[in-house]
């Protein structure tokens, strides 16, 4: 069959590379696409959230399955789109997708279902929203409500730090009309852990749980990214707290969903902390996640392809999922000074010199005549396993040392407290 994957970044390579093992795609697109994905699928030049453009591809194609992977094109009804035309496609439809396009609404919804999450309060008023941090003081956590590529949250230490980023939401328009509302909540405290699941709106099928590390810098220092790396599985997730997820977490929020007509059928993400109190959600994305995708797929056994096809059909009951075992690491480089401003168009080398046995999922680039050359922030994901998670770790870096561009920065301390 004929599969087209639409996005472009490091975990459309990994979906892409994933989807290539499978006996059941004889040609598999992409759409954007990037360098390290043209070495394994047809890119084809449509922008991910052209749903006119990327349907009229599909056609001209003969594509027999698509799947949607970025959080745009999902928040704009992509999915429906090629429902519509009797297209079988993999993720979310719109007012499922919700759960992560709108901040204010996945907190309403726990609320009103009782799933644990942290207090909050959700403001269209700058004034009031200002008065509120003062009323609550500092730590405290603002959310943009919409859609700001992993970069719409600010943990703040103090009461002008949080006023400072409610202003470049609400008055400055930071991220657009993803700003017009803000959730301010209650700073919470313990591990973080990150849980994707299948579901087709009835089974929920967990992956192995990861570790994302958002701060640009070491320590969790530095402004917020979209990911400088991860790991998985994570010892903080243990099996009493996966039963206690699976019970007041993740059951519900599908049953939520049902009950509100928002039947969820794709990945869904759990961003969950463990507090002293148990397990919390701090954010639903309605797929796959970024880099937490890269060591997660790489520790994959099953077929995706019939994981797709199994929740598209609603038989997700009917599919044993296997993962291998030992652990997985993904470290990022970054193009220097993300997530602010970087430089585009550097030449990358040392890809050849890479252990055959790591992988390097490429995110932000580019190829032009057989060499690769920067054109994002955040520009390569390199991944490796291991029988533990040490060993995983010091394999992804050995991997990381071999590969040089201008200006390339990455944290070097990505798994590292969990050693």
């Amino acid at each position: 069959m004929k599969v087209l994957v639409v996005g472009g970044g490091g975990r459309e390579h990994a979906i892409c590379s994933t989807l290539a093992k499978s006996s059941k795609i004889e040609k598999l697109y992409c759409a954007p696409g990037n360098g390290g994905i043209s070495d394994i699928a047809e890119c084809v030049p449509v922008k991910a959230t052209d749903i006119d453009g990327m349907i009229a591809k599909v056609k001209e194609l003969g594509v027999d399955f698509v799947m949607v992977a970025p959080d745009d094109p999902l928040a704009l009804g992509m999915v429906d789109a090629f429902e519509k035309e009797g297209i079988p496609v993999f993720g979310p439809r719109q007012n499922a997708a919700i759960i992560e396009s709108s901040k204010v609404f996945s907190k309403n919804l726990m609320k009103k279902y009782g799933i644990p999450t942290a207090d909050y309060a959700t403001f269209n008023d700058i004034d009031k929203a200002l008065a509120y941090i003062d009323d609550m003081g500092a730590p405290i956590v603002v959310k943009a409500d919409g859609l700001a590529l992993g970069k719409g949250v600010v943990v703040a230490a103090t009461v002008e730090e949080a006023k400072q980023a409610v202003k470049e939401m609400m008055l400055d328009g930071k991220f657009g009309a993803s700003g017009a509302n803000v959730v301010i909540e209650e700073f919470m405290t313990g591990p973080e852990v990150t849980v994707l699941c299948f579901t087709d709106g009835k089974t929920i099928a967990p992956m192995l749980s990861s570790q994302d590390h958002k701060r640009a810098y070491d320590n969790d220092e530095g402004p917020n990214t979209g990911g400088m790396g991860a790991i998985c599985p994570t010892p903080n997730y243990t099996p009493e707290v996966a039963a206690e997820c699976m019970e007041k977490i993740f059951r519900p929020t599908i049953d939520a969903m049902n009950a509100e007509g928002r039947t969820f059928k794709g990945v869904i993400y759990f961003g969950l902390m463990i507090t002293p109190k148990g397990p919390k959600v701090i954010e639903y994305n309605s797929r796959f996640g970024d880099p937490e995708t890269q060591p997660i797929l790489t520790m994959l056994e099953t077929d995706l392809m019939d994981i797709f096809q199994a929740v598209v059909d609603e038989k997700l009951d009917e599919i044993e999922i296997k993962w291998k075992d030992g652990a997985c690491c993904c470290v990022v480089i970054a193009s220097g000074g993300y997530p602010l401003a970087y430089n585009k168009g550097c030449e990358i080398s040392g890809l050849e010199n890479v252990p055959a046995d790591i992988t390097v999922f490429h995110a932000g680039t580019e190829k032009r005549d057989g060499k690769y050359y920067t054109s994002g922030g955040r520009v390569l994901g390199v991944t490796a396993t291991g029988a533990d998670l040490a060993s995983a770790i010091g394999r992804a870096y050995e991997g990381v040392s071999a590969i040089t561009f201008e200006n390339a920065h990455y944290r070097k301390d990505i798994g590292k407290k969990f050693i």
